[in-house]
């Protein structure tokens, strides 16, 4: 006959959620070695037995949370670009009604620091992304259009207020601002506590003003 067990409920409760919340841990181990590996030697490069040795597991203890490299990448990506939209999205919702100069300035400084301080997915996803095949960045399109569109709506809502030229067209200029701000990572030192509080005070700088003389 088998003994009946001496926990109670909340016993029982207590141990399922401790489970939970190490196995979440672990999952959260895995991934944020994965984005510092594919951040910095490329998603080919990096093998699962790198990313269990940065997370100090198993080799084979990944394949209980992940079933391959590929669905680790896709939540590295997923991650990393959520973060960024997130920051900016609250950055300019905390501004309130200010000037559009304000808002995009924000929104750059937000997207400069979850790229470069914050988050080591944001600038995995930038970094790699151009390097996937054509299946893996077609599921997270829906998700970068949406990030396009909301600096989109700034752009034009700007330009509307008078905050930008008339003739200026919007979608070349999103593209021009944020393949600048991404291209920071191959470049930018964090050699000053305000490096980057500094670096998109400039950019906001450029882009409003030009490089006409004070």
């Amino acid at each position: 006959m088998k003994p009946k067990s001496t926990k109670s409920s909340p016993d029982k409760a207590r141990e399922s959620a401790a489970l939970v919340a190490k196995s979440e841990k672990s999952r959260d181990a895995i991934l944020d070695a994965a984005a510092a590996l594919f951040r910095r030697q490329g998603y080919s490069a990096t093998t699962l037995r790198q990313i269990a040795s940065k997370a100090k597991i198993k080799a084979g203890s990944i394949y209980y949370y992940f079933d391959s490299k590929e669905e680790i990448l896709e939540e590295v990506l997923d991650r990393g670009l959520q973060h960024v939209y997130d920051s900016v999205k609250a950055a300019v919702k905390q501004a309130g009604d200010v000037p559009y100069r304000k808002r995009i300035g924000l929104a750059i400084e937000a997207h400069l620091v979850a790229l470069l301080e914050t988050s080591e997915f944001t600038s995995a996803n930038i970094r790699m992304y151009g390097q996937l095949p054509e299946r893996l960045k077609k599921k997270h399109r829906p998700l970068r259009r949406a990030y396009a569109k909301y600096w989109d709506k700034m752009f034009t809502d700007a330009r509307r207020a008078g905050e930008i030229r008339a003739d200026m067209e919007i979608v070349p200029l999103r593209i021009f601002v944020l393949g600048a701000l991404n291209w920071t990572i191959e470049w930018f030192q964090l050699d000053t506590k305000n490096a980057v509080l500094e670096l998109a005070r400039r950019t906001e700088l450029l882009i409003f003003d030009g490089l006409k003389k004070a």
